[in-house]
């Protein structure tokens, strides 16, 4: 069996993600992204803050994991990290990292950070466990699954 430092794992296509961020040090909605393909090195899907699939095109690089992507609105940038947690057999994908506003948008040059999350079932030996995931992950889950209670 390979050790956890030697597994390789990858952004998953298609999937649901829920996203959050801040614009100026002030927050954004939350809302869903959504992977629709991952093909090469190319990333489509679509993003969702208002209640509206706004489509989103891009570039995946897979030796280092990191993601570039744009909206007519924003042009994002980021890393995917794991953690998973063998308690309950869920790997958490984390993605991370910063934005720029970009015209139409009223905020237009404004910098920013985000984070989306998605979970799916942990299936071989976990990868880490040793520190926990960023509060964000807690933050678009809700979103994405609902709270308990609602």
């Amino acid at each position: 069996m390979p050790s956890p430092q030697n597994i390789e794992f990858s952004l998953p296509s298609p999937s649901r993600w829920g996203i959050d961020s801040t614009v100026a040090g002030r927050p954004l909605v939350s809302g869903t992204f959504v992977i629709n393909s991952v093909r090469g090195n190319n990333v489509t899907g679509t993003i969702n803050f208002r209640g509206t699939d706004i489509p989103i095109s891009g570039y995946w690089n897979e030796s280092t994991k990191q993601i570039r992507f744009d909206s007519p609105y924003a042009m994002y940038s980021g890393h995917l990290s794991i953690f998973d947690d063998p308690s309950i057999r869920a790997r958490h994908f984390i993605l991370s990292g910063s934005l720029i506003m970009k015209p139409p948008s009223l905020q237009a040059g404004e910098r920013g950070t985000w984070i989306a999350t998605t979970t799916t079932a942990l299936t071989g030996p976990p990868m880490s466990t040793s520190a926990l995931p960023p509060v964000g992950v807690f933050v678009t889950s809700d979103y994405l699954y609902g709270r308990a209670g609602r």
